[in-house]
């Protein structure tokens, strides 16, 4: 199968220290990959490293359909290249409607004005496509937080994310409002995002993820299939 990103030996310093040293992690189309670690581990660092918030040293990152290798100068050019990311805190406004929030910055225009009536048509059709129950004119401020993720993944997928990383958005989410965001991923990777989940919830992983990738103090431990790997042995890996 296809990788959608491969970052090959990446390592990022900070002075002499070493937050990522030599790491790989390659994610497939079509797959949900969770990127597992104990605090410090260096997650934090590669995943800002891919999404173009730090620079790094050496290694090599790789698009499907791109045999040159890309640097992101920033989450924008990330962006532009096919990789949102949505964070706990949620990255909107809240004091915009659905619409507003989904189109920021892209906003539909008719005469030089937004295109109000097209932005919330285009909206509902979206959030309908991705089976997410809420009115496009409803204020963000309004909505559930896992709502606000929801739509946070919304406006990615609208956007063409290739990539889509999901960095601890389960920590303030009760067990229904997981299990709704499992199936938009799970909806998501069939139609051929590859999704990198960040968590610390080790049954969430093996509730949802087809592979993962442990790290330890900076280095790549391994890059295991989800069900060839049991919990006591992923523990094992993290903690060392």
């Amino acid at each position: 199968m296809e990788y959608v990103i491969e970052m090959n030996h990446i390592t990022k310093q900070f002075g002499e220290f070493k937050a990522n040293d030599d790491i790989t992690l390659r994610v497939k189309k079509g797959e949900i990959h969770a990127l597992m670690g104990e605090n410090g581990a260096g997650k934090s660092t590669l995943i800002k490293v891919l999404t173009g918030v730090h620079e790094f040293e050496s290694g090599t990152i790789h698009m499907a359909g791109n045999s040159n290798a890309i640097i992101n100068h920033s989450p924008q050019e990330a962006q532009a290249n096919g990789i949102s990311t949505v964070y706990q805190e949620v990255n909107l406004c809240p004091n915009l409607t659905v619409a507003e929030n989904l189109f920021i910055g892209r906003e539909p225009r008719k005469m030089g004005m937004i295109d109000w009536k097209q932005m919330n048509e285009r909206s509902g059709k979206l959030l309908e496509s991705l089976d997410i129950h809420v009115p496009p004119t409803q204020m963000l401020e309004e909505c559930s937080i896992a709502i606000q993720q929801m739509i946070a993944i919304a406006r990615a997928v609208d956007m063409k994310c290739q990539v889509l990383i999901l960095d601890e958005p389960t920590s303030s989410l009760d067990d229904d409002e997981v299990e709704k965001l499992f199936v938009l991923m799970r909806r998501l990777r069939d139609e051929g995002v590859g999704i990198i989940f960040v968590t610390h919830f080790l049954e969430q992983v093996y509730a949802v993820c087809d592979r993962i990738t442990v790290l330890r103090n900076g280095e790549l431990v391994g890059e295991y299939e989800t069900k060839d790997l049991p919990r006591v042995m992923l523990v094992a890996k993290m903690m060392g």
